[in-house]
């Protein structure tokens, strides 16, 4: 009786623990500044912004920086902190990490689960040209948080069915008064060069009160005018077909066995 009953309480227990749902399993933070390039308010901040998008978007959202790859690739070191820490939603370990290495100046952008599925290679391609710049001018806190709420964009986007990805992507920010201003100063400098030059080859003429001086009288006799039609030419050009590049994720295999996307270079 008792090792039915033994049986009937086991059978129970499996069946509440393969019910409960799979959350991110790893008890690292979500930021790991092991070059420190982060001041501690800055640290607080960013680790504030990933948690909140991570939780939100139940996406792991990581960024870490090392001062030392310890001979690996920054490919595969990125994919084996990823895997080794226990980061990840669920079970296809749903995630994003972000690591910048100062030892050769690399990062590397490890994707993961639906991961791969919000952040393609062309959308890996557009959101580091977004952060690169911060990244490269040493300005570490505006480079993460802009890969934080690019990640968080490209998520809630690829989650509507249609991820940014190929000729769709989402539009660049646009400072209107900037160009502006900007386009207004190149067109005066151009006014300014253009009407000097044509002063300086105007200091032999003098100014005239009427037309008459220009005219030579009798000069010129109209007897005969006519429209004549010459020739036309068309151009015909193939208009490009939408989406008709392959898109998508390229994956490898980590050392753990895991899938993976991802992509990365210097700055």
């Amino acid at each position: 009786m008792r090792k039915q009953l033994f049986g009937v309480l086991l059978a129970l227990l499996l069946c509440v623990t393969m019910a409960v749902p799979a959350f991110a399993s790893s008890n690292m933070p979500r930021l790991v500044d092991n070059a420190r390039l982060l001041t501690g308010s800055e640290q607080s901040e960013l680790l504030d912004k990933l948690d909140e998008i991570s939780q939100r978007q139940q996406v792991d959202i990581v960024v870490v920086t090392t001062d030392a790859l310890n001979g690996k690739t920054p490919e595969a070191y990125a994919d084996d902190f990823y895997d080794n820490n226990g980061y990840g939603f669920g079970k296809a370990c749903d995630g994003v990490l972000l690591l910048v290495s100062t030892e050769d100046w690399d990062w590397h952008l490890s994707t993961c689960g639906y991961g791969m599925t919000a952040i393609t290679d062309d959308g890996i391609e557009y959101i580091s040209n977004q952060f690169l710049p911060d990244l490269s001018d040493g300005d570490y806190m505006a480079a993460f948080a802009a890969y934080a709420d690019l990640c968080d964009e490209f998520i809630t986007q690829a989650k509507t069915g249609q991820p940014y990805d190929g000729g769709h992507m989402p539009k660049a920010p646009f400072s209107a008064g900037k160009c502006l201003l900007i386009s207004m100063a190149i067109g005066l400098v151009i006014a300014l060069i253009v009407t000097g030059s044509m002063k300086a080859k105007l200091k032999s003429v003098r100014m005239q009160s009427a037309a008459a001086s220009y005219v030579k009288s009798n000069s010129m006799s109209i007897t005969e005018s006519r429209d004549m039609f010459l020739y036309h030419t068309m151009e015909r050009r193939e208009k490009p077909k939408s989406g008709s590049g392959s898109g998508g994720s390229s994956s490898h295999t980590s050392s753990s066995g895991q899938t993976h996307g991802g992509g990365g270079g210097k700055f």
